[in-house]
């Protein structure tokens, strides 16, 4: 039986770390597949659960070097990131060094502290507060794999034990200190630690989208207990309870509204932008801000079983998740460091050789290991991809993982189911027309006054048109159904009255009239009195307000929009019509749209399809991308890659810019962590950057690589 689950890893310094852990996992044979996400600090794991359990594979990525332990639903921090106290101590040690190497700009030594002080400050540095690396270091030596901590214990070790080597032969005068390195040791380990904690302050509270979502849930909240109102926490909320929300409050579970009115804001989980009112028995969403008005709600759902609860479970796992282009970080990262120890050890020789200089030789070599830590190249694609995925959720859609973002930035196509997507899936009256001089009053006074006793879907939505147009209507009496054709009734004071087929209120429409396009593709409700014609109303399902901005955003994007419809092919190009889509089709059972996808995509196209039905399934599975619609059918979800929260079709521009961005970012992340390696590693081994900068160096371009990801919060979706 398979099973999935998420851990938390400790112990990852580097993008090489997580190949390590990748490979050890997958050589498993009860492992299915295994994906470690640097940036996120976590591994989804499929195994087989009848051969494997999650004890075994924290057993094994144990014995790799590394913790694990199960990922628990995040937590709202109470406080920013603290920086750690081996940092502040290391920055602290940095300070007489610091001092001497300015006056040493001005041309004196008398700055810098006496050798013997820089040995001491220099070992307790070394021996005392550069653990960490040693520890990372020997577990990933142990476990076969070289990564950064190898790196720098390699360079700073060889900078103490030159500089120690060189004080005993010198001795303690400040001639020796012009053979003396201690400053760059010390330098390096406190900028690549404050690089990380740098890196990991970014991951922790700026890169991650989960903290902010965290924060839509209020902490506490007004319980009714015994008839009082009392302010109580928000774990403390069962089941039935009943909660209060004021204006400017969050709603801290799904619930059901009791008593009152009110304006939410659930534009966190659909991307919606207005505010949708609230009275008694509608839905209100855990997360939701009152904008205006007061509710006492139900709780229905609590905590991880809300919908903001799941959307955080999914946020997670899509976060976690690796893009394809990833593979290209994992493959440089297996063979990254091995390499740069080999170009190390022949700068040093070659350096050696050439000067005739070990202190300059071994500068050199250590520059060489210092600039080239793969961090950077590590952060490129997950940093980005945990930036877009958590934008996406913002605008109310939900990839299911990285390499469905991926797929979709490369869509030239989009297939749009009619009903339900592009259109309300709601019969509205979309036109009137009256006969005689009775007027449009008397048709609608009639029509609602028939159609009331019905409980069709035309007979529906004629009486809540009427009811919106502030129309009053008389009462019916003896309605008699005839199926298939309409109802008659008796009203007092007007006689019988006919409410259907025109044929069987007996008169027919105006020529003139069903040779306009509304009428010929409307579902026809007549209105007669004893026989004679009071009018007629058009009854359509009418577009969505924003299907039209959404086509032309698409068609803007140099996208193709097509149209796969069930329905009649006369109103399904009256609506490619009104949306100027030239390519549509009607008359389409699940099996061909899935076939005419598949067509597609032979074609050279890549398709993205959206709908919310079960006879969307088909195709939305056969598709490269699919996009279904949220509280449509359990199949049309199932078998699509991305959800959308607010069943528009805008939501579809939405995500298709956005992860083209995306894609965009990650491609700008990589060039710039390889281009940074290729041109700092030549720099370092000529002597155009000593340790002291190139430990300085490495610690900015991992925080550069973030600090671009992080535009994605800002860049436009056109």
């Amino acid at each position: 039986m398979e099973q999935k689950i998420r851990l938390h890893i400790e112990g990852m310094t580097c993008q090489a770390c997580a190949s390590r852990i990748e490979k050890v996992l997958n050589r498993q044979g009860a492992v299915l597949e295994a994906q470690v996400n640097f940036a996120g600090e976590e591994a989804q794991v499929r195994f087989d659960a009848e051969r494997t359990d999650a004890e075994a594979i924290a057993a094994w990525i144990a014995r790799a070097g590394f913790q694990a332990r199960p990922a628990a639903e995040p937590v709202l921090p109470d406080a920013p990131v603290a920086m750690p106290w081996r940092v502040r101590l290391l920055l602290l040690l940095c300070l007489p060094f610091a001092l001497g190497m300015a006056g040493m700009l001005a041309g004196s030594h008398a700055l810098m502290p006496m050798p013997w002080w820089q040995f001491v400050l220099a070992s307790i540095a070394q021996w005392g507060l550069a653990w960490p690396f040693y520890r990372g270091a020997w577990a990933s030596i142990r476990g076969g794999l070289a990564n950064m901590d190898v790196l720098v214990s390699l360079g700073t070790v060889s900078i103490w034990a030159y500089s120690s080597w060189m004080l005993l032969r010198h001795g303690n005068s400040h001639a020796a200190m012009d053979h003396l390195y201690f400053e760059a040791g010390v330098m390096v380990l406190a900028f690549v630690s404050l690089g990380k904690f740098l890196e990991e302050r970014t991951k922790k509270q700026s890169l991650n989208s989960l903290g902010l979502l965290l924060q839509l849930t209020p902490r506490q909240v007004r319980k009714r207990i015994d008839g009082q109102w009392q302010r109580v926490a928000v774990d403390q909320v069962a089941l039935g309870d009943e909660l209060q929300a004021h204006h400017g409050e969050r709603v801290a579970a799904d619930g059901v509204v009791v008593s009152g009115e009110a304006w939410f804001d659930e534009g966190h989980l659909t991307g919606e932008s207005k505010p949708l009112f609230k009275q008694a028995g509608d839905r209100v969403l855990a997360g939701a801000l009152n904008t205006d008005g007061s509710v006492v709600y139900r709780a229905t759902a609590l905590g991880r079983n809300t919908l903001l609860g799941d959307m955080m479970q999914a946020l997670a796992e899509a976060q976690g998740s690796k893009a394809p282009i990833a593979r290209v970080a994992d493959k440089v990262a297996a063979v990254f460091v091995p390499m740069v120890v080999v170009i190390a050890l022949i700068t040093l020789v070659l350096t050696g050789w050439l000067t005739g200089s070990g202190e300059q030789a071994l500068t050199h070599a250590v520059a060489v290991l210092v600039i080239a830590c793969p961090c950077a190249v590590g952060l490129a694609t997950p940093a980005a991809v945990m930036v877009g995925m958590g934008r996406a959720a913002r605008y109310g859609v939900w990839f299911k993982d990285a390499a469905a973002m991926e797929r979709s930035s490369k869509v030239d196509t989009v297939v749009l189911d009619k009903t339900g997507t592009l259109t309300t899936g709601q019969p509205a009256v979309v036109a009137v027309w009256a006969a005689g001089a009775a007027g449009e009053n008397e048709l609608w006074r009639l029509a609602a006054a028939v159609e009331s006793q019905a409980q069709h879907p035309l007979a529906q939505a004629v009486v809540k048109a009427a009811r919106v147009r502030g129309i009053q209507w008389p009462e019916a009496k003896q309605a008699r159904n005839h199926v298939g054709d309409g109802m008659a009734a008796e009203v007092a004071g007007v006689g019988t009255v006919r409410v259907g087929k025109p044929e069987f209120c007996g008169f027919r429409l105006p020529e003139k009239l069903l040779q306009q396009a509304v009428w010929q593709h409307a579902s026809l409700v007549a209105v007669s009195v004893d026989g004679r014609a009071v009018g007629a109303l058009a009854l359509a399902d009418t577009l969505k307000p924003d299907s039209l901005a959404a086509v032309r955003r698409l068609q803007a994007q140099g996208i193709e929009v097509q149209i796969m419809s069930g329905d009649h092919a006369g109103v399904v190009a009256h609506v490619a019509g009104q949306l100027g889509i030239v390519h549509y089709h009607a008359r389409m059972s699940p099996r061909d749209k899935a076939e005419a996808v598949r067509a597609l995509m032979a074609a050279g196209r890549v398709v993205a399809m959206v709908g919310d039905g079960i006879n969307d399934a088909p195709a939305l599975a056969a598709a490269d991308v699919g996009f279904a619609m949220h509280g449509g059918a359990d199949a049309a979800e199932h078998s699509a890659s991305a959800t959308l929260m607010r069943h528009s079709a805008d939501q579809v521009a939405d995500a298709l810019a956005l992860a083209r961005a995306t894609l965009r970012n990650i491609k700008q992340n990589l060039f710039f962590a390889f281009f940074y390696n290729m041109l700092g590693i030549p720099l370092a081994a000529v002597g155009w950057l000593n340790p002291v900068l190139a430990g300085a160096a490495m610690a900015l371009s991992s925080i550069s690589v973030l600090g671009n990801a992080l535009r994605l919060r800002r860049s436009r979706l056109t």
